[in-house]
């Protein structure tokens, strides 16, 4: 079960994060960034199956620089709250406290990042932005198209579903093809937007598995014990 606990970023600022420790042996670290919604149950319940596999997770809480502590529903009120806010919070602010969590978990093993949504964005740019990630697996980020020609300081892999009304896979798989010829973009049929969150009307229940073992795959080939 996963605790809260306080992490502080290199300028002193103190944000919340969920934090579960492996089940058995540990395998590394892995971070967890939230969709635009903070951390919901969806969020939870990523960071439960990840220490279920044997990761120490970690998902700091986007958003505290700006509404500590802040969730939302996925409804049409909890939607514009969101979108409210996470246009209120920088990017380089989101980079620091994403370092902060490198920093808490580098000394106990390689450390893997996944993220949905917004946080499959910020996937890409912590990989091309920060050190001391081993891998990681962006999930449906809609801003990963626009920053496709960054240079990746570690292996990505990208999803989509392709029934995503906010996100065109085909165009935004060929951006990133362009400009990393090599890197694994996967496009699954059956599925729209946020479809890792178990029970959603755009999830696929295969689908997601798929997803997951694939991103489980990435993490063992770049140094999951």
């Amino acid at each position: 079960m996963a605790d809260r606990i306080k992490i502080k970023s290199a300028d002193g600022f103190e944000f919340e994060a969920l934090h579960a420790t492996p089940s058995g042996k540990r395998r590394g670290g892995v971070i967890v960034i939230q969709e635009i919604f903070g951390l919901d149950q969806y969020v939870q319940a990523d960071v439960a199956r990840w220490a279920g596999l044997g990761f120490e997770a970690v998902a700091p809480s986007m958003y505290d620089r700006v509404e500590p502590g802040f969730t939302a529903g996925h409804d049409e009120q909890g939607l514009a709250a969101a979108f409210a806010t996470v246009q209120k919070a920088k990017p380089a602010d989101a980079l620091a406290d994403i370092a902060a969590c490198i920093a808490f978990l580098k000394d106990r093993g390689p450390v893997f990042i996944v993220g949905y949504c917004y946080g499959g964005t910020m996937v890409w740019h912590a990989s091309a932005n920060l050190d001391g990630l081993a891998a990681g697996s962006s999930y449906y980020g809609g801003g990963v198209a626009a920053a496709a020609d960054l240079k990746l300081k570690n292996p990505v892999i990208c999803h989509f579903g392709r029934k995503d009304g906010h996100i065109p896979a085909d165009e935004v798989t060929a951006k990133i093809k362009a400009a990393h010829p090599d890197l694994p973009v996967y496009i699954y049929e059956k599925s729209g937007h946020g479809f890792n969150n178990d029970g959603r009307p755009d999830s696929d229940p295969d689908d997601a598995k798929t997803a997951r073992e694939r991103t489980l795959a990435l993490f063992e080939a770049n140094g999951a014990l």
